[in-house]
C-alpha cells in the first residue's frame, strides 16, 4: 500500500492562510481542476463497471451504493437522482451510508468505522446484484466491511478510491482509481477528491443509461415527463427525433401518458401505444432499434406492393 496522496501537504499551502483571499480562490480553483483530470484515466474502468451495473438493472437485481462521510454524501446524489433522470425504478437501488442518510447540517465522523447493522442492511445481497462501493483513502472500515459481504454473495463490486494500491481497489471486480493530488486544505477530502467521485460516479450512472438504450443522440429518453419543465422537453424530443410537428408530439405525449420513448415511436409510426410499449419490449427498451425495427417492416410493406 503506497503513501496516502489525500493526506499529504499541497505545494501551494504553506502560508496559503497569510495571502489575500482572491489568490486562496484561484488555487482552490486549480486544486479542483487537477482533481477533475484524475478521471481521465479511468474512462475504460468506469465503462466497465457501468456494464456491469446495467446487467444488474437488466436482470432485475438491485444496485448498492456504499460509503460513508463526503464520500457518502457524493454516492447518495447520484443515486437519488436515477430515478428522475433515467426512470430506474427505485425498488433496485440501495443506499447505505455509515451512520444513515444525514438529515440536518451535522454528519458525524466515527461512523465510518463502524459496521453494525451492515449485514443486516445487506442481508438480501444477491449475485446478481452491484456493489458500488466509494471511499477516498481506500481503507474506509464501513466500506471495505460491505466489500467483503458482497464477495461472500458473489455480488459484484464497483469500487471507487483516490489512493492507489489501498484494500477497496484489491478487492473489488471493477476498480476506479482516481489518483486526485493532495487537497489545498490537506485531508479535506470533499474538495478535490470528492468532485473526482462526483465526476466518476456520473459517468458511471450515465453510461449504464447509455447501455441500457436510455439515452438517444443525448437525450434522456427514457423519463416520463410528469410535470411542465418535462413535458416541454419531452415534446422538444420527440420533434427531433421524429421531424413531427409540435401538435402531433404533444398528442403522443399525451397519449404516452407522458413515457417519452413510447411517445416517440407512437409519434414516428402512428401505431396504438400498446403496440409501441410491446415494440420497445421486443427491442429490450432500445429506442433505436425500436424504430429501426419498423423502419425495417414498412420496407418490406413497401416491396410487396
Amino acid at each position: 500500500m503506497t503513501a496516502a496522496s489525500t493526506e499529504a501537504l499541497h505545494d501551494q499551502a504553506i502560508g496559503l492562510d497569510l495571502r489575500p483571499l482572491a489568490e486562496v480562490a484561484a488555487v482552490l480553483a486549480e486544486g479542483q481542476v487537477s482533481a477533475a483530470q484524475a478521471v481521465r484515466g479511468a474512462a475504460a474502468d468506469i465503462a466497465r463497471g457501468a456494464s456491469a451495473m446495467a446487467r444488474t438493472i437488466r436482470t432485475g437485481g438491485l444496485l448498492h451504493y456504499v460509503a460513508a462521510g463526503s464520500s457518502g454524501l457524493m454516492a447518495a446524489a447520484d443515486a437519488q437522482e436515477l430515478g428522475g433522470t433515467f426512470s430506474i425504478p427505485p425498488s433496485q437501488i440501495r443506499i447505505h451510508m455509515a451512520g444513515g442518510l444525514p438529515t440536518g447540517p451535522e454528519m458525524p465522523g466515527g461512523t465510518e468505522d463502524e459496521t453494525d447493522g451492515l449485514t443486516e442492511a445487506l442481508a438480501g445481497l444477491e449475485s446478481r446484484d452491484t456493489v458500488i462501493a466509494v471511499s477516498a483513502s481506500g481503507t474506509t472500515p464501513y466500506t471495505l466491511a460491505a466489500v467483503q459481504i458482497a464477495r461472500d454473495r458473489g455480488a459484484t463490486v464497483v469500487a471507487i478510491a483516490n489512493n492507489p494500491g489501498t484494500p477497496l481497489l484489491e478487492g473489488a471486480d471493477h476498480a476506479i482509481c482516481l489518483p486526485t493530488p493532495p487537497e489545498v486544505i490537506s485531508g479535506s477530502t470533499r474538495m478535490g477528491a470528492g468532485t473526482a467521485q462526483k465526476i466518476a460516479l456520473n459517468m458511471l450512472s450515465t453510461a449504464m443509461a447509455v447501455e441500457l438504450g436510455h439515452v438517444h443522440d443525448g437525450m434522456m429518453v427514457n423519463l416520463r415527463a410528469d410535470n411542465i419543465k418535462l413535458r416541454g422537453r419531452a415534446t422538444g424530443m420527440i420533434r427531433r427525433i421524429t421531424g413531427v410537428p409540435q401538435d402531433r408530439a404533444t398528442e403522443a405525449l399525451e397519449a404516452a401518458r407522458g413515457a417519452v420513448k413510447t411517445a416517440v415511436v407512437m409519434a414516428a409510426t402512428g401505431v396504438s401505444e400498446a403496440r409501441a410499449n410491446e415494440i420497445l419490449r421486443e427491442t429490450g427498451g432500445n429506442l433505436r432499434a425500436a424504430l429501426a425495427r419498423q423502419d425495417e417492416k414498412q420496407n418490406q410493406l413497401g416491396e410487396r406492393t
